[in-house]
C-alpha cells in the first residue's frame, strides 16, 4: 500500500475489492462499510509506516475517533475495486483530521464515489484515566516524511 500522488498532493492508498457480504438486499454497498474502510485504511497506514504503534496500544495508548463522516456520491457494487486515498487535513496538539477520498478503479478509469473525514485524538490511559498525549514519534514522522498533510 504505497504512498501515491495526484494533482491534490500525496496520499496513502488502501485498495479493496467489494464482496457480496458488504452489499445490502438492493445490491449496492451497505453505507456503514465506508466507515469501516476508513478505519482499515488508517490501520494499514500504521502497519506499514508506524508498526510500533500497535505495541504502544497494548501499553495504554489510545487513538480515539471523535468524529466520522462520509458523503456518498455514487453507488458501489460487489466486485467493484475501490481505493481509499487518505491525507491528513491538519494536526493540532493531540488531534488530527484525516481526509478520505473513495475512488472506483476500472482499468485506467478512476471515478470518485465518496469523500470522508475523521477527527482523531491521541490519548494515554494512566491509572484508569485517559489523558491527551503527543502523537507517537513514528506516526508523526511518517506523516511528515511522506508529506501527507494537505497543502504541504
Amino acid at each position: 500500500m504505497p504512498i501515491r500522488q495526484d494533482a491534490d498532493g500525496r496520499f496513502f492508498e488502501y485498495r479493496h475489492v467489494i464482496s457480496f457480504e458488504e452489499t445490502n438486499v438492493v445490491g449496492n454497498v451497505y453505507y456503514a462499510n465506508h466507515v469501516l474502510w476508513q478505519g482499515r485504511c488508517r490501520e494499514m497506514f500504521l502497519r506499514e509506516y508506524a508498526p510500533d504503534v500497535s505495541a504502544r496500544i497494548s501499553q495504554g495508548l489510545a487513538l480515539i475517533t471523535l468524529k466520522v463522516s462520509c458523503d456518498y456520491q455514487s453507488q458501489l457494487y460487489a466486485f467493484d475495486e475501490v481505493a481509499l486515498r487518505m491525507r491528513v487535513g491538519w494536526v493540532r496538539h493531540n488531534r488530527m483530521s484525516l481526509l478520505f477520498e473513495y475512488v472506483r478503479l476500472r482499468g485506467d478509469e478512476v471515478e470518485r464515489v465518496a469523500v470522508g473525514e475523521q477527527h482523531t485524538a491521541c490519548m494515554q490511559l494512566t491509572d484508569g484515566r485517559l489523558a491527551p498525549c503527543a502523537w507517537p514519534a513514528s506516526m508523526a514522522a511518517a506523516i511528515e516524511q511522506h508529506h501527507l498533510i494537505q497543502g504541504a
